[in-house]
């Protein structure tokens, strides 16, 4: 039996009806990968982090300037720390007599051997974390052997001072 027009469409648009619709993946994945380039190249790039042990008050300061990428040198109450690494105890150096202490001066050489900077004429850079109570004498050390160990661009990490507080961190 010959069936009408009307009922050839009607069976058409039933069975469009019944066919599920698809994903085009190509479409997705270049949106993907266009939102991880830009997430790459958006990245945090202005602000550094530098991991602080809890322990550590650094002194407060109203400093605008950005540090630069450089080795962490953190001095705790118990230990010095060099990218993490655990290099000698504060104890040992507090005791040492001389200027350049020799196991930090090694460490220090070693992290210039594997960094892939070249040393500019300041001296490669280095950021020093230590509590604003550190002894002023234990400082000069840790300075002088990082002088010596081509260390000669300083910077000591300080925490910003907020606006409404003063340097006891209550409110004005």
């Amino acid at each position: 039996m010959k069936t009408s027009a009307k009922a050839k469409r009607i069976e058409r648009h039933q069975r469009r009806g019944k066919q599920h619709g698809k994903l085009n993946l190509v479409s997705l994945m270049d949106i993907f990968t266009i939102l991880v380039f830009f997430l790459m190249v958006n990245s945090s790039s202005d602000v550094q982090v530098l991991n602080q042990d809890n322990a550590i008050k650094l002194p407060v300061s109203s400093a605008d300037q950005m540090p630069k990428d450089a080795l962490a040198l953190a001095v705790t109450a118990e230990d010095i720390l060099v990218g993490g690494r655990s290099i000698l105890k504060v104890a040992q150096m507090s005791a040492f007599q001389g200027e350049v202490e020799p196991l930090l001066k090694a460490e220090l050489d070693y992290q210039a051997a594997k960094s892939s900077l070249v040393a500019s004429a300041e001296g490669r850079p280095i950021t020093i974390l230590a509590d604003q109570a550190l002894p002023y004498e234990l400082l000069k050390k840790i300075m002088a052997t990082c002088v010596d160990a081509g260390y000669a661009s300083i910077s000591l990490a300080v925490s910003k001072e907020t606006v409404g507080q003063d340097t006891q961190g209550q409110e004005a």
